[in-house]
């Protein structure tokens, strides 16, 4: 068989709704099986992280007990002048966790003198005391966070 006339039978197959062609001739046979069109399956694609899951909010005390939990700091308030925290950090009452506290309740301080040391980003900053008088109370607890302005000490 010629290959312009393979080539044309070929292209006949193709072009219609046949899909097997076979013909015999002097010098052989020849089959043309047109392929089956292959089904296109398209996966989804997975998520990549699983769907977050938030935790119920929790339920805030009511007002009146936050006003009491407040209320005993306001006495010592008026007993006195308050020092309070210049910046966020650690309070910590002694220079090492060995060494006594550099003031306890009843101590007469001076201007200047060291009350607790305050750290922050891995520096410790002394808090000096800026009133003369008397360590009438410790409003911060050794070892705790404190928060910019929180109460410190009372001083009398």
């Amino acid at each position: 068989m010629d290959l312009r006339k393979l080539k044309t039978l070929i292209d006949l197959v193709s072009d219609s709704n046949v899909s097997e062609l076979e013909i015999t001739e002097a010098e052989g046979t020849v089959r043309i099986v047109k392929a089956q069109p292959q089904p296109i399956v398209q996966y989804a694609p997975m998520p990549t992280q699983m769907p977050v899951q938030y935790a119920a909010p929790q339920v805030m005390p009511p007002a009146a007990d936050t006003a009491a939990a407040a209320a005993p700091a306001a006495p010592a308030a008026a007993e006195g002048h308050v020092l309070k925290s210049p910046m966020v950090g650690t309070f910590y009452r002694a220079s090492s966790p060995g060494a006594a506290p550099f003031v306890d309740v009843g101590d007469t301080v001076k201007v200047g003198q060291t009350l607790c040391i305050i750290e922050a980003m891995k520096i410790l900053n002394e808090i000096e005391c800026d009133k003369d008088g008397v360590v009438k109370a410790i409003l911060g607890e050794n070892g705790q966070a404190v928060e910019f302005g929180q109460p410190l000490f009372v001083i009398a």
